[in-house]
C-alpha cells in the first residue's frame, strides 16, 4: 500500500478511530526504541572513579542507575527487598526505595569508593553522599537498612554504620519498629 493511499484510508476513518490508529503507531515506535539491540545501547563503564556523578534512576533503596549506565550498590547498608526477579516485595522495601529517591532528588551524588570494586552482581560499590550527608547512614538511622558489615571496607564506615543503627533500634524506626 503506498503512503498517498494509507493516507487516503486513514482520512476515510472516524477521528475517534484515527486517535487510536495514532496512539498505536506512537507506542509501536516507543516500544522499538525502548527495546534496542543490546550493541546500540551505550555500555556501562569499566571502571568507575570517586567522584560526582548523576544519578538516571534509583532502582531500589539500595541501588541507583548513574547517568553513564553504571549499576551503583551501597556499601554498608542492605535495604528490603522490591525488585529481586521471583521474590517478594519485602515490608519497609518501597519506603526504604522512596527515602532513597527523595535523597538523592538532586540528581547528584558523590562517590566515595571503598573496598572491592564490584559485588557478585556486577555492580559498582560505593559510599554515597549528597553535600555532607552519607546516603547509607541515613538509611541506617532511618531504620530502612541493615548494617552490612560482613563485606570488605574501612572499619571507620563499620562503626559509623552499626552506631547508626543502633540508633534506630533503640528508637524502633522502621524496620525496629515492630
Amino acid at each position: 500500500m503506498s503512503q498517498r493511499s494509507l493516507r487516503g484510508a486513514l482520512r476515510r476513518l472516524p477521528r475517534r478511530q484515527r486517535q487510536i490508529v495514532l496512539l498505536i503507531v506512537v507506542v509501536a515506535a516507543l516500544l522499538g526504541l525502548y527495546r534496542l539491540p543490546e550493541q546500540l545501547r551505550p555500555a556501562p563503564p569499566e571502571s568507575l572513579k570517586p567522584g560526582t556523578y548523576q544519578v538516571k534512576r534509583v532502582i531500589d533503596g539500595d541501588t541507583l542507575l548513574l547517568g553513564n549506565g553504571a549499576r551503583v550498590r551501597l556499601i554498608g547498608a542492605d535495604t528490603p527487598e522490591t525488585v529481586r526477579p521471583n521474590y517478594p516485595v519485602e515490608p519497609w522495601g518501597p519506603e526504604a526505595t522512596q527515602f532513597t529517591r527523595d535523597f538523592v532528588a538532586g540528581g547528584r551524588i558523590r562517590l566515595q569508593l571503598d573496598g572491592p570494586p564490584k559485588d557478585k552482581y556486577d555492580r559498582f560499590l560505593a559510599h554515597v553522599w549528597v553535600g555532607d550527608r552519607m546516603l547509607e547512614e541515613e538509611l541506617l538511622r532511618a531504620g530502612l537498612a541493615n548494617a552490612a558489615t560482613q563485606y570488605r571496607y574501612s572499619a571507620a564506615m563499620k562503626a559509623r554504620f552499626v552506631a547508626a543503627e543502633a540508633e534506630a533500634r533503640s528508637a524502633r524506626r522502621g524496620i525496629w519498629s515492630r
